[in-house]
């Protein structure tokens, strides 16, 4: 009977997210019937995703390091120096616009390879080292950018953050949610899946069954990279400019959104939907508030309080998967 209870209760915390999300929706529904009605109002849920698209690509990339027991507090940096890095060389005239949004995918990637190089082999400390990188790439971007704003309004460029198929389905939202289907089948069916799970949840028991540790770690890093770039590149494209607090609002949403997921901050625990549930229920949640008029202070002060409640999700949930 216990053991029925305990498995039940792991279940419902393993999807806690989705029903937080579904909990919220009913509520802010009763609370103001017009607006938030799916069918009298659909446009706010085809809108939540549109805003949730950068987030969500940044969220994924971080929960792969997270799944590691490790973490990356370099991805606002990432994603500024990369989308600042293709725009200046395009605005040049050194390269074309295609191959300027390939530079910043490129950028994301070898600064996340650089993170993970620093981690796996020369055993550096992943939340300082990721920390010192952010704040390095935030004074890069400072000076490349002088306090300045830089636009660029080539339809070439801002089609793939503010175009539509159809008039109504956004790049981004098709962006994201390519992101997740292709996670969902790097970590539940590929080698390199497998070992993000088996590395976070014992690295010496993982490397004496033959995975190689420090590759994986390089990749995931890597990866958490290139979804920073992809980010970057999303939301220069969508805003038509970037400027010296490029993305710094998504610093610690990222990280709630992860955790919230079901993305265990011990490793080994996580699922690409939970990540994705975490994604939509921090950005409901945010605009929820915001219609209701609150100050966008106490929108941030939410915030804070719904990373606390994840955190505590956790540890209730690997107290309970150790049977403490």
């Amino acid at each position: 009977m216990k053991k029925n209870t305990k498995n039940w209760k792991l279940k419902v915390i393993d999807n806690i997210v989705w029903v937080l999300l579904l909990i919220g929706v009913i509520v802010f529904i009763i609370l103001k019937p017009n607006y938030f009605n799916p069918i009298a109002n659909p446009s706010l849920y085809l809108n939540i995703p549109m805003q949730a698209s950068v987030m969500g690509v940044m969220t994924i990339g971080l929960a792969g390091t997270i799944l590691l027991g490790d973490i990356d507090l370099s991805c606002v940096g990432i994603m500024a120096v990369s989308a600042a890095t293709g725009i200046l060389i395009f605005k040049n005239g050194i390269v074309p616009i295609p191959i300027a949004m390939i530079i910043i995918l490129i950028m994301g990637a070898l600064l996340g390879f650089v993170n993970g190089v620093l981690i796996a082999k020369l055993k550096a400390v992943a939340l300082i080292e990721t920390l010192a990188m952010n704040t390095l790439l935030a004074g890069v971007v400072l000076a490349i950018t002088r306090g300045r704003t830089i636009t660029i309004n080539e339809k070439g460029y801002t089609i793939l953050g503010q175009g539509k198929i159809g008039g109504f389905l956004p790049f981004l939202v098709i962006i994201f949610l390519l992101v997740y289907i292709i996670m969902y089948f790097v970590w539940n069916r590929t080698a390199l899946g497998r070992s993000l799970f088996a590395v976070g949840g014992n690295a010496r028991c993982a490397k004496v069954s033959g995975i190689n540790v420090d590759r994986i770690r390089i990749a995931a890093f890597t990866i958490s990279g290139l979804m920073a770039g992809l980010a970057g590149l999303m939301l220069s494209s969508k805003m038509g400019s970037i400027n010296s607090v490029f993305g710094s609002s998504y610093s610690m949403d990222i990280i709630a959104a992860a955790v919230i997921g079901g993305t265990s901050l011990a490793g080994g625990v996580g699922k690409v939907s939970g990540v994705l549930g975490g994604v939509l229920l921090l950005n409901f949640i945010q605009v929820g508030l915001q219609v209701f008029g609150m100050d966008s202070y106490y929108v941030e002060a939410a915030t804070g309080l719904i990373i606390l409640l994840a955190v505590l999700i956790d540890s209730f949930r690997v107290r309970l998967s150790n049977k403490e």
